[in-house]
């Protein structure tokens, strides 16, 4: 999963996830403070009860316990009486509480002398719950006793989580909705795209006649019409080149044959008068002046059209590219019945290099191997690290190199194998790009056994600040 859908899932998915997180988290804090604000208001509303009960301090044990055995909540919460000396005498539930239970709200409320106090938490035996207590003055304003209300908290934790359920299956309804229309958006995009890449690959092999089908009225269909536009002004360029070519050499012929007549003629002399003579110098040196114009013009447009190598060194990570060059001969090498063998490792340290040129180096390699090894035969690439360096060997099992020629398949121009299709110049370029890299090309073979080529890349030292440029003229 890589360009456009990873831009889309880093970027927007990313967002969107985030904003429905948020809202989960919103939603459940809400659901939180809504149910125990709910309970908390409930207590309240009980406890505030007490200042009419208890309007006899003195009698605060005895009308505690009439209090506790009248009071209509008992299944929802529990009561305990305090008496000043922190002492619990009554509860509602008829049991002897918990001694080692610590009582934060009855503390908290007596050492600030507040009417009431509460604290929310769990009990000794792991249950949460929600306490206040509040406290009865005598008086002379001295605390006569307290009244804590305790609520468990279970049922309220219950409906939270309901709540927060319900809402996170609605956050993943909504996620896969916009999953599933923003796929059919960028299948709309990717699409048209790959085709557009396909075409431009055509046209930059030199099919000009190459177009592409216009997909929507919008910048996809705009990009379209600009390469399809690129194609016929390149196409145009061909022509013209191919003309300027023609029109050159006929325009190269002239002055050569006006000159070797002329000069033929004056070589003869003999009855040639003074003026003859004068006018053959001068139409000879105004077809060399001609001549030389020409040729001006020929190194201008060899100028043109053979540009400077340019490295572009970056921070890259060379099983990528090997994985895309592998792919593009994958194909080939199913259909001329040869078999591509190639375990790639986990991970590699990155480089300092330039993908397009070392993506150009390994094509050529494994395409010279699947080139040489006849049918059924086998291209093994391996990956590994030595030392501080990366290293491709790519071999196949061909017809080898003789040895009288192994030491020049490197040269330009240089073929060992006469019959093959080829310039002669690939293995050389391969080995300069490879020597810009301060790495080595090294070529192992034996005649009738086959062909092993290592490629020895060093690994990035430190990151380089801004891309760096290599110019080679």
């Amino acid at each position: 999963m890589k360009g456009i859908t990873k831009r889309w899932l880093i970027n927007s998915l990313g967002v969107i996830l985030v904003i429905l997180l948020l809202i989960v988290i919103a939603f459940s804090i809400f659901a939180r403070s809504f149910y125990y604000n709910g309970i908390m208001q409930t207590i309240s509303g009980r406890s505030s009860e007490l200042a009419n009960i208890f309007n006899k301090p003195d009698e605060f044990i005895s009308t505690a316990r009439v209090y506790v055995e009248n009071f209509p909540d008992k299944e929802l919460m529990e009561l305990m009486v305090i008496n000043s000396d922190g002492d619990v005498v009554i509860t509602s539930t008829g049991f002897e509480p918990d001694k080692a239970q610590p009582m934060h709200d009855y503390d908290n409320a007596k050492s600030e002398k507040s009417e009431y106090a509460t604290w929310t938490g769990r009990l000794n035996s792991g249950e949460n719950v929600m306490a206040l207590t509040r406290m009865v003055y005598g008086d002379d304003g001295e605390c006569v006793g307290a009244v804590r209300y305790i609520v468990s908290l279970e049922e309220a934790d219950r409906r939270v989580f309901i709540t927060i359920s319900v809402i996170t299956l609605i956050v993943l309804l909504v996620l896969f909705l916009i999953i599933l229309s923003s796929t059919y958006f960028l299948k709309s995009i990717v699409k048209p795209v790959r085709e557009i890449g396909d075409t431009a690959k055509r046209i930059a092999q030199g099919d000009f006649d190459a177009r592409i089908g216009k997909f929507y009225d919008d910048e996809i269909g705009e990009l379209c019409d600009t390469i399809n536009y690129m194609a016929g002004e390149l196409g145009a360029s061909e022509k013209l080149k191919n003309d300027f070519i023609s029109s050159v050499s006929h325009e190269l012929r002239t002055p050569l044959t006006a000159i070797k007549g002329w000069a033929e003629t004056m070589q003869l002399g003999g009855s040639t008068d003074a003026k003859t003579m004068e006018k053959g110098l001068r139409i000879i040196v105004d077809e060399a002046e001609r001549l030389s114009g020409i040729v001006e013009e020929l190194l201008d447009f060899s100028r043109i059209q053979n540009n400077r190598m340019v490295l572009i060194m970056n921070k890259i990570d060379i099983l990528a590219e090997l994985d895309e060059a592998i792919y593009m001969l994958r194909d080939r090498a199913l259909r001329e019945n040869k078999h591509l063998i190639y375990e790639e490792p986990d991970i590699l340290p990155p480089i300092l290099g330039d993908k397009n040129r070392l993506r150009q180096v390994f094509i050529n390699i494994i395409d010279n191997a699947l080139k040489y090894t006849p049918e059924n035969g086998i291209i093994n690439i391996e990956v590994s690290l030595s030392g501080k360096f990366v290293v491709i060997k790519i071999s196949d099992n061909g017809c080898g190199i003789p040895a009288r020629h192994l030491s020049k398949v490197k040269e330009k121009f240089y073929k060992a194998n006469q019959t093959q299709r080829g310039s002669g110049i690939g293995l050389a370029v391969a080995d300069e790009i490879v020597r810009l890299h301060s790495g080595s090309l090294d070529i192992a073979s034996a005649e009738g056994v086959g062909t092993t080529v290592s490629i020895s890349i060093p690994i990035l030292k430190e990151e380089p600040e801004e891309p760096t440029e290599i110019i080679v003229k």
